[in-house]
């Protein structure tokens, strides 16, 4: 905590498609954040994005809201949700944090950065559904893959060929942003920064051919590429 006390925590409900979960801690009287409807988000508006990059505690960045409803399809991540997006940088280390407006309401939580200047942040709408939904019945069972992806459109791959010459010379396909520690995908090989070409010898062109090969609730046979050369890699999602 901030004033240097340690909890044992316990997970309690877990979202593994939006990669949120609650955790109870053994204290009461604790100071809160206030949740912040969408609807009352406005592109640009100054927003400041709470976390610990790099291990650097209490770090804050700021920036201002892009869009507040970037399509989670167009993206590859979550395909029924909005994402809010800013140019407030967001790294691994505050990815998980608060993103707040300039009244002190949390108007998302910082997901991931695609490039400087790109990043995304869940709804708090979203937040506030799931905490309203926990200790429910859990919901049936999806197959799990345990990436973070993003669907490479043209001016995404110019971009990002743009600020990194290393970027994979490829016309299409999906970038994974982020892999789960002892997921099918991190036990199976894939790692952050594979671009998917291919699933079942078909031609990747968005998450979406990832999610449908997942319907068929068979082992998966990924060409990716990988510094330029392409890599064939068997996915068992459970």
């Amino acid at each position: 905590m901030y004033d240097g006390k340690e909890y044992v925590g316990r997970v309690e409900s877990v979202d593994l498609k939006a990669d949120l979960a609650t955790v109870r801690i053994p204290a009461k009287g604790l100071a809160s954040l206030t949740l912040c409807r969408t609807k009352m988000v406005r592109p640009g508006e100054w927003v400041v994005a709470l976390g610990s990059p790099l291990a650097l505690s209490n770090t804050i960045t700021a920036g201002v809201v892009s869009s507040v409803h970037r399509s989670g399809k167009e993206l590859g991540m979550h395909k029924e949700m909005d994402y809010i997006q800013t140019d407030a940088a967001i790294t691994f280390g505050n990815s998980g944090g608060p993103l707040v407006n300039l009244d002190g309401l949390v108007i998302g939580i910082n997901t991931m950065k695609v490039t400087a200047g790109i990043s995304f942040a869940i709804p708090a709408d979203y937040a506030l559904d799931f905490l309203e939904k926990r200790g429910q019945q859990e919901s049936p069972v999806r197959w799990y893959l345990g990436i973070t992806m993003l669907t490479l459109t043209p001016s995404l791959i110019q971009e990002l060929q743009r600020r990194d010459p290393a970027f994979p010379s490829v016309s299409a396909g999906v970038l994974i942003w982020k892999v789960v520690l002892g997921s099918p995908a991190h036990l199976s090989g894939l790692s952050p920064g594979d671009v998917i070409v291919r699933v079942a010898g078909k031609d990747v062109l968005s998450s979406q051919d990832i999610y449908k090969a997942l319907e068929t609730r068979q082992p998966i046979q990924m060409d990716v590429m990988r510094r330029g050369e392409v890599i064939r890699i068997d996915v068992s999602p459970n």
